[in-house]
C-alpha cells in the first residue's frame, strides 16, 4: 500500500504553524517513516509570490521533526520577511520538498559546470568557502537559463555575479514535491 506523504506532511506543517499563532489544528503524526531521518524545505507563498522559505540540506533529525521545526522557521524567522501572522495564515499556500541525497557535481571550469546543470531537475548546492547557497529544482521556473540560475545562486551566497573560483564546489538533489494547491 502506497503512502500519500504529501497528504500526511502538509497538514503536520500547516498544525505546526497554527500551533505558534495559538490556533488550535489537529494533524495526524503517526507513521514509522516519519520518524526516520529526513530532510525537507518548506516554502510558503500568498498569490504565487515567496512568503518564507527555509530548510535543510542534510538529514539531521527525524523528519517529522525537520518539517516541524522548518516549517515555523519558513513562517516566522525567514530573515527576508515579517513573521506571518493570524490574518495571513488562511492566505499562506505551504509547499513541501522532500530532498534525496546530494551527489557532487565534477567538471572543470565554470561552462563545463554549466552545461552538466538540468534544468528543471536539478537543485543545486553552490560552496566556496565560508559562501553557501542552494536553489530547489522549483527555482528552474524563474530562472530556466543555466547561467541565470548559477549567477542568482552565487548572488545568494553573498559573491558578485560573475565570480569564479577554481574551488568552488556544485552539488546536485532531487526532490519530491507537494503542495497545497494540488490537494484543494
Amino acid at each position: 500500500m502506497s503512502i500519500d506523504e504529501g497528504a500526511i506532511l502538509l497538514p503536520i506543517a500547516r498544525s505546526a504553524i497554527a500551533k505558534e499563532l495559538g490556533i488550535p489544528h489537529f494533524a495526524s503524526e503517526s507513521g514509522t517513516w516519519l520518524e526516520k531521518p529526513g530532510a525537507c524545505f518548506v516554502t510558503l507563498t500568498q498569490k504565487g509570490r515567496l512568503r518564507g522559505c527555509i530548510g535543510s540540506l542534510q538529514p539531521h533529525q527525524t523528519l517529522l521533526s525537520d518539517l516541524k521545526k522548518n516549517a515555523v522557521s519558513a513562517a516566522f524567522h525567514d530573515p527576508r520577511f515579517d513573521p506571518l501572522t493570524k490574518l495571513e495564515l488562511p492566505q499562506t499556500t505551504i509547499e513541501i520538498s522532500l530532498l534525496d541525497d546530494a551527489k557532487t557535481i565534477e567538471f572543470r571550469n565554470e561552462t563545463d559546470a554549466l552545461s552538466r546543470l538540468r534544468p528543471g531537475q536539478d537543485g543545486v548546492i553552490f560552496e566556496f568557502s565560508r559562501h553557501r547557497s542552494t536553489f530547489l529544482p522549483q527555482v528552474w521556473e524563474q530562472l530556466p537559463e543555466p547561467d541565470q540560475f548559477m549567477a542568482h545562486l552565487k548572488r545568494k551566497a553573498g559573491l558578485p555575479e560573475d565570480f569564479w573560483h577554481p574551488e568552488i564546489r556544485l552539488a546536485r538533489y532531487s526532490v519530491r514535491k507537494y503542495s497545497e494547491s494540488e490537494y484543494a
